[in-house]
């Protein structure tokens, strides 16, 4: 049995959804970031940092998101949501995942934790301008890369396209207006996956629950 370690609203989304892709039979795990949940002694046992999300299947316990969505993906080749090892196609998903981990997502959340994350003293609020600038640069060559595509790579939906979505949709969130209809459109053509409807509704459940 699988089981998620995670949080709503968070990263943990990915694995959520990734899960919901596979089809897997697997436990959802709340931790409260926010009641020191991720500072216990058991949950450090699993994952050092304290972050979210974790999986754990059998014996293997697994941290950050894109690894988690490459692992599942790769555990269940029958669902083609990954290029096999080797190819060409494998080679362009991983320039993509490893784009959204440190050119795409990093601004974004160098502007949380400049918001809220940190504590108070550490927060520096002239450096929203900056992360800004980078967001944006990083659209662009996002733009480049789906300009006559419906996905980043071959011709189907992988978990690269999930990385990707998330990520813009939590730039959505932060109100961030990149001007960029094709972006758009991909973000909301992915997100009408009935895999993510799944879990955007256990999602928000979960944080319904924590109120």
């Amino acid at each position: 049995m699988k089981t998620l370690y995670g949080m709503p609203h968070t990263r943990s989304f990915r694995a959520l959804w990734a899960l919901e892709e596979i089809g897997a039979d697997y436990q959802y795990q709340i931790v409260n970031l926010g009641q020191g949940e991720g500072k216990t002694a058991d949950f450090l046992a699993l994952n050092p940092s304290g972050k979210l999300p974790v999986l754990t299947d059998t014996d293997l316990v697994l941290t950050e998101s894109a690894a988690i969505c490459t692992y599942l993906a790769d555990s269940h080749p029958e669902k083609n949501l990954i290029p096999a090892a080797g190819t060409v196609d494998r080679a362009l998903y991983n320039q993509w995942c490893f784009f959204v981990l440190s050119e795409l997502e990093q601004p974004l959340w160098t502007m949380g934790k400049h918001k809220f994350a940190l504590p108070k003293e550490y927060r520096v609020r002239q450096v929203q301008k900056t992360a800004g600038f980078e967001f944006m640069r990083a659209i662009s060559v996002l733009e480049e890369g789906l300009k006559g595509r419906s996905f980043l790579v071959g011709d189907h939906f992988t978990m690269a396209d999930l990385l990707v979505a998330h990520t813009l949709t939590w730039a959505e969130g932060f109100k961030i207006d990149h001007g960029r209809l094709l972006l758009d459109e991909y973000r909301d053509r992915i997100k009408q996956r009935e895999a993510w409807k799944r879990a955007h509704a256990i999602d928000d459940a979960k944080k319904e629950a924590m109120a």
